[in-house]
């Protein structure tokens, strides 16, 4: 397995390489000088920063600005490319985000991970990292991030529903698990998520759908492995929330030939 330090990223303004890591993997929580953008080929990836818990599905790439606290989990085995760019070469993008990737990104991402550390500033790799930022800016965004919660007892909740989304404990049980009572629960819960919890779990549920339909995944498999009680229920939830049948999603996904 690579790490980023074995590689000298200081050497150019875009640098990067090819990984791969087994199902399980984690990567605890660190950060890394420079801005980064990690392309997902294969598998799916959730990558959790102090605001946000991201799901990174196939085809994929996600942007993290320089400084950003993160820690990584596979699902199932991922093979991906990880760039590091000096972040005064895009100031525009101070949040992160996942988006989509356009075949001619795909490739250009391909590219840079295999640039020669003292690649030509001024030749034709140099042009093709600048290339690469450029059309990066212009990727639509995916509704891919889950507000989390700072308090440690919320914090906790959230995670068991991120790891596992078809857990069907109700109000109580998510109030008895945060140590907390009821009331004081769902008071607590809105006021850092933004949301009330049956919210914030169907975007848990939709966002890990997501992630299964982009592996090619059956449409009924999916339902039930997210928590939905029928493969009708689950379609109507995600027709209504993104304006297409998951068979259309399906249909969309680049990387299902």
């Amino acid at each position: 397995m690579k790490h980023s330090s074995d590689y000298p990223l200081e050497t150019r303004p875009v640098m990067g390489f090819d990984d791969s890591y087994p199902a399980g993997f984690v990567d605890p929580p660190h950060a890394h000088q420079r801005a980064q953008l990690t392309y997902c080929e294969k598998g799916v990836m959730t990558v959790i920063s102090a605001a946000n818990s991201f799901i990174l599905p196939p085809r994929r790439a996600i942007w993290l600005p320089a400084g950003t606290v993160h820690e990584v989990h596979c699902r199932n085995a991922v093979a991906s490319y990880t760039l590091y760019i000096d972040p005064a070469l895009d100031t525009s993008a101070q949040q992160a985000r996942v988006f989509e990737v356009s075949d001619l990104v795909r490739a250009l991402i391909f590219e840079v991970g295999h640039f020669h550390p003292d690649y030509d500033l001024e030749g034709r790799d140099g042009e093709i990292a600048r290339l690469l930022l450029s059309e990066i800016r212009r990727m639509p965004l995916l509704p891919s991030a889950l507000a989390m919660p700072s308090d440690p007892r919320l914090l906790r909740v959230c995670r068991t529903l991120v790891d596992n989304p078809a857990d069907q404990r109700d109000i109580d049980g998510w109030a008895a698990l945060a140590a907390m009572g009821r009331r004081t629960f769902t008071r607590a819960f809105r006021e850092e998520t933004g949301a009330g919890l049956a919210t914030w779990r169907q975007q848990v549920r939709l966002m890990a759908a997501i992630s299964r339909l982009a592996e090619g995944q059956p449409v009924t498999t999916v339902a039930y492995d997210v928590g939905y009680e029928s493969p009708s229920a689950f379609s109507a939830v995600f027709h209504r929330i993104f304006g297409m049948a998951p068979s259309a999603f399906i249909g969309l996904a680049p990387g299902q030939d």
